[in-house]
């Protein structure tokens, strides 16, 4: 029996914002002719501005923290610099305003609950 599998399998990346008034998203990457893609600086950014911003302002939002991890496609320079501007100094990231702290259980849920489960 012969079985043909790929060497690189089929990915799927989505991001979704928490927040106390429910959930922004998901939204998935993917080019434009509807593929599956990994994330780099340059689509993170293009989901904030044109999804996630106009999203949020959907919403009756007084005060919001934005919090990232430290992924290189969100703390590259240009991206954090979208994100101070965006949200001033209410960033909680690697390289911005509020330290993002590495490896912090309290700060990560979805990494420590959610899929521990």
């Amino acid at each position: 029996m012969y079985v043909e599998t790929p060497l690189h399998p089929e990915r799927l990346t989505v991001w979704c914002a928490l927040w106390a008034g429910g959930i922004i998203g998901p939204y998935f990457f993917k080019n434009d002719e509807g593929h599956n893609v990994t994330v780099n600086g340059d689509r993170y950014r293009a989901m904030i501005t044109i999804f996630f911003i106009p999203e949020l302002n959907n919403h009756d939002v007084q005060e919001l923290w934005f919090q990232q991890d430290g992924a290189t496609c969100h703390t590259a320079r240009s991206t954090i610099d979208l994100l101070k501007d965006t949200f001033d100094d209410h960033l909680i990231s690697r390289f911005g305003p509020v330290n993002w702290p590495p490896r912090s259980c309290d700060l990560t849920p979805l990494d420590y609950f959610c899929w521990a489960m």
